[in-house]
Parts: C-alpha cells; structure tokens; sequence
C-alpha cells in the first residue's frame, strides 16, 4: 500500500513500525455544536483507510478523541446555562448518531481530554521541567518553540511568513509563535503550575502516549490523520511538544483530507454555509451522503451541492438494485479478481473513484449476467459476495434493500401501506381484481409502487418525492 504523507508531500509505500500491527490515531470533534460536512469527510476518509488496512489483512487500533472542553464550549455554557458534561454529553451522542447513519465503524478508544487530565498536568510539568515551557502570571503555561530545532517542519512554513499564532497574542509571550499548554482558571482543574485546564495542541499528544504509544520505536505511532485545516498549528503544535518531551517523533506518517465548499465556498458558519450533517440526513440515506464523499478523492478540497448529491444517489441506487434484485440468494464465493482490483485501487492512497469505476462495472456485468439467466444460483451466490466485500471494505450497503428505497416515508404512512397492501392481499384471494387494482393505482397516485414476490408484496417510493 502507499499513501501520501502530508509532510514530505508524496506517496510513501506504508511500512508499519511492528509487522502487521497499525496504530491510527485521528483528530475528532470539539463537542459544542452538531457535527457539519467537513466532520463527515474526514470521519469517512479515515474510516475507509482503517477497512482498507484490515481487508489487506493488518491488524488496527484506531483511536479518535473528543475534545470536551474548549474556549468554544466554555461560550456556550455562557450561552446557554448548562453545564460542562450537558452540553458535551449531548453533542458526543449526536456525533457518534451522525457516525453511525454514515457507517463509519467505532474508535477502539474514543477518549476525553477531561478523562486525561491528570496526564496532561504531568506532561506539563515535563516541558516546564526541561525547559521547553514557561509560565505567564495570570495567563498560563506556554510552549518555547524556540527550544524545538525543528518547530514548523510538518507544515512547510519554516521560511514562510504565515507561522503566525491564529488567536489573540499576548505580549509576553517570548515569540509570537508560542503557544499555551494551560490556561489559568480557578473554576477547573488544581496543578502545581496553577489552577485551570489544558490548551487543545496538549490533549492529542498526551492521549496518544496514554492510549497508543510504541515506547520502543522511533516514532510513537504510524499514522496520525484528521483534516488539512489541522495541519498547522494543530499537528504542528503536536509534533513540536512530542519531540522535546519524548525526543522522537509523533507519527511516521501523516494524512490530511481536502476541505469541504459548499456551493463553491469555503464552508464556515460565518458565511451561514456550515451545512450540517443532520440537514443532509433529512433529504438522503446516511449512505448516500457517504457513498457522496467518498467519490472524489480523500485529499482533494469537495464542494457539495444538492444536485450533485442526488446524482450521487441515483448511481448508489443501482448497487441497490442489484441488491434487491438477488433477494432469496445464498452467499457463494466472491470474485478474487474483482477485490484484487478493488484492493489495488485502494491501496493507492485510496483511489476511491477508481474503486467506485470498478464496483459501477461489476454491476452493469452482473445485470446482464443475470438478464440472460435469471436462475443462474452460482452466478447470484457470487454477486451476493462481492456486494458482502464492498460492504466492509467501502461501508455502503448497509441497509435492507427495501428499506433502502422507502426512505423519507413516515412510520404513520408506512403504516397506512401496510394496511393498504393487506386489504389488496385479501381482495385478490377473493378474486376480486377490481378492488386489487384499485389499491395499486391508489398508491400509486401517492408515488407508491407495489412488487409481488414469493416471499410477498414490497413496495417502494417510484420517484425523489419524499412522502411524510
């Protein structure tokens, strides 16, 4: 496998530091608010590398954290009047909802910058004890970068002039570039250094030591990933203090996904374009939104539309179709050249589109496999396979097929089908057609198809209308 590493700016073939054994750690969500697009992207980008990486046969551990406390989150408890935990509580349940409708696969280890307080202090007192920190009275505890030889190397902004500290400065910092590892606050947490609670660059390198760290390797783990907008100062910041507390670096690799637009600009509540999640789930299947992001390359800066989503949709239908078509089928043996070129295409620095192109060739083969012999069980118990392999592998293919195709229809409509389809049900056993056909063509003025099966009547919305 090779992937682009973030810093040298190239494909790298990926050797892991112990055999078949891959430490993953990824940058997650600042629990104040619902989780938007460039949350989803990111989630799914490294969501795929991890099945990609497990299908190739290595063994994962994924971490990804929730910062749960925050300048941000500090506001809106002003905001609001809830505590701390409320808020935090309620946006890590939504997120981790908004995973699960994406099909993205659970963290091994989801830790909380407040559940690692203690490390955190200790670490601290470690940069402040070699010298590498210094203390601002009524401020807080901040990073020399100047003690870091090879501080703003991650991010190429060495001899740049945009190495500047994104917030407010204070004027006695010892460089402008100097960040805070602990801000002064009597309401948190109690530190021989101060009362007060811990700056966001501090938490990702102390969760990774805590929960992830090879102590016998050059680098404490393989790959650390999260978006471009992390690349500095984030990352930046992250590498800096792990090479003078622990004198070696954070990660060998390093992946960073593209941006988010939305209609062409750059995504940011701001321009009141910051599109949530939980908007797009409201008019698609959580997999239409992945199956969305997934079709243009992980790096690459995406601009969603609507219209493009719904397209999206339509080419997902179509593996759907296929599904529902082998309703019935037993699994047989997947095509072994079809996931080599699967796994070859992701296996590139996760060529989705290539992927995508080859599942898109696979079900037009299968149609017509299955048009000239629709009894062909060999054929479908293969298909079936291949539809299991691009399940786990790209995360789609989740949902009954039936299902599938009933999205946006409320549990009182579905309901009403129901009954609708059991009084059609009991009219034809009386041979009373006329009342059979009247039922169809009601549902079907309500955009309501019916399909008799042996296994009984299922039915599905026959166009984009969403029925409530």
């Amino acid at each position: 496998m090779v992937i682009f590493d973030s810093v040298v700016k190239k494909k790298l073939e990926f050797i892991p530091l112990e055999n078949d054994f891959v430490r993953i750690y990824v940058c997650g969500p600042t629990v104040y608010d619902d989780a938007h697009l460039g949350h989803a992207k990111s989630a799914i980008s490294f969501d795929l590398l991890r099945r990609t990486l497990v299908a190739l046969g290595f063994k994962v551990k994924f971490v990804k954290n929730f910062t749960d406390i925050d300048d941000k989150i500090l506001k809106k408890m002003e905001d609001s009047g809830k505590s701390l935990k409320e808020i935090t509580e309620f946006y890590i349940s939504r997120y981790l909802d908004d995973m699960n409708a994406l099909n993205v696969l659970r963290a091994d280890i989801e830790p909380r910058a407040t559940e690692c307080i203690d490390e955190i202090i200790e670490f601290v007192e470690e940069l402040l004890d070699n010298g590498a920190a210094y203390k601002i009275q009524g401020d807080g505890i901040y990073f020399d970068t100047s003690k870091d030889s090879d501080y703003l190397s991650l991010s190429s902004k060495k001899d740049s002039d945009e190495n500047i500290a994104r917030v407010a400065s204070n004027a006695q910092k010892k460089d402008e570039k100097d960040f805070a590892l602990w801000k002064f606050d009597e309401k948190y947490y109690k530190a021989k250094f101060g009362c007060g609670r811990p700056g966001w660059h501090t938490e990702c390198v102390v969760m990774i030591k805590k929960y992830l760290a090879d102590n016998k390797q050059k680098y404490l783990i393989d790959i650390h990933a999260g978006g471009m907008d992390l690349l500095f100062p984030h990352h930046e910041n992250e590498a800096a203090q792990c090479r003078c507390a622990e004198h070696k670096n954070l990660a060998k690799y390093w992946m960073h996904n593209g941006f988010v637009q939305v209609n062409n600009e750059k995504m940011s509540k701001s321009l009141g374009n910051s599109f949530f999640i939980k908007d797009a789930l409201k008019i698609v299947p959580g997999e239409v939104l992945r199956f969305y992001l997934m079709s243009s390359h992980y790096r690459a800066n995406f601009n969603y539309s609507v219209n493009d989503l719904f397209s999206s949709k339509k080419r997902l239908d179509k593996i759907y179709r296929l599904k529902k078509r082998l309703q019935g089928a037993k699994k047989g043996i997947s095509d072994e050249k079809f996931k080599a070129e699967i796994l070859d295409a992701l296996s590139d620095d996760l060529n989705t589109s290539l992927a995508l192109s080859i599942v898109d060739s696979m079900v037009n083969s299968a149609n017509e496999r299955l048009d000239k012999n629709p009894k062909d069980k060999m054929k479908k118990g293969e298909i079936l396979a291949n539809l299991d392999f691009i399940k786990e592998t790209l995360g789609i293919l989740y949902t009954d097929e039936n299902l599938y195709f009933q999205f946006g229809v409320s549990e009182t409509k579905k309901a009403e089908i129901s009954d609708l389809i059991a009084q059609r049900d009991a009219a034809k056993k009386e041979k009373n057609f006329a009342l059979a056909d009247e039922i169809r063509e009601k549902l079907a003025l309500q955009n309501i198809t019916l399909m008799d099966t042996p296994n009984g009547t299922v039915w599905e919305i026959s166009n984009e209308t969403d029925i409530k």
